[in-house]
């Protein structure tokens, strides 16, 4: 997807914002603790292992860090637009 696309999608999205050169999807997701934290990462794994396209992320404590991009495609693609839908609804 070329980066103007990117930015274009990424602006759709909620708190979702564009890597330099439209590369990969970030977003840093916060919750009321670890648990809740650990549940949402819990909830996306089992997501992204059944469309097998895994995100880049960490987590500390009540944080999550989120990278998305298809390697396999060098950038931004389709897949990494519904990861990031779904990870939104995932944190309600």
């Amino acid at each position: 997807m070329p980066p103007e696309a990117v930015e274009a999608e990424t602006a759709r999205l909620d708190g979702w914002r564009a890597e330099e050169g439209g590369r990969a999807l970030l977003k840093t997701f916060h919750f009321a603790d670890f648990a809740r934290a650990f549940g949402f990462m819990a909830a996306v794994a089992v997501h992204a292992e059944r469309r097998n396209h895994h995100p880049e992320w960490s987590n500390v404590y009540s944080t999550v860090e989120v990278r998305l991009s298809s390697h396999d495609a060098g950038g931004v693609t389709e897949r990494d637009l519904e990861l990031a839908r779904f990870m939104d609804e995932a944190a309600g």
